[in-house]
């Protein structure tokens, strides 16, 4: 139990975009199953929404806010590059993304489409930017590479697919 703990505690902590999306996910199916009212498409919608908003733009965002402030120099060794003074910027800017994504998560349909809306444009110019460092610096670390790539691309388009399902669906109806 030891050594699985030792091997599932950092590739959790190192894919924190995944993780902290599917517990998003997990949250969004307890409300599902808490709810005193019958489920329908835009109750869905509303609990998906909501929890990925709080955990992927919320809490995502505020964990990278620490990681670069408090551990630049870790956290630019998992990327592949260099500490440098930018990683202040980046954090500072995470930390706007999730207080936004903090206010939006049990919000309305505008806040929220702001909430998914920066951090997207963020991530997916931080895919482009993985893209060109993987091609002409050949860096292929995990933080530049591997899940977190991955989920740059993934989670933008999944916030952008919950905002066409709540438009699609609408505020459910009241309990």
């Amino acid at each position: 139990m030891a050594g699985f703990l030792r091997t599932a505690i950092p590739f959790l902590l190192s894919n924190f975009t995944l993780t902290f999306f599917i517990i998003g996910l997990i949250f969004s199916g307890v409300a599902l199953m808490r709810l005193h009212a019958p489920v329908t498409s835009a109750w869905i919608a509303e609990k998906l929404i909501a929890w990925f908003v709080f955990f992927s733009v919320g809490v995502c965002n505020l964990y990278n806010f620490v990681m670069h402030v408090f551990f630049g120099e870790m956290a630019a060794r998992f990327i592949g590059w260099a500490d440098s003074p930018f990683q202040f910027e980046v954090g500072m800017a995470s930390l706007g993304f999730a207080a936004v994504g903090f206010l939006a998560a049990f919000r309305s349909f505008d806040l929220r489409l702001a909430a998914i809306l920066g951090p997207s444009i963020f991530l997916l110019g931080a895919a482009g930017g993985h893209i060109y460092q993987m091609i002409t610096a050949h860096n292929f670390a995990p933080g530049n590479a591997g899940i977190i790539f991955w989920t740059d691309i993934l989670i933008p388009l999944f916030g952008f697919a919950l905002l066409w399902l709540q438009h699609r669906y609408g505020k459910p109806a009241a309990r």
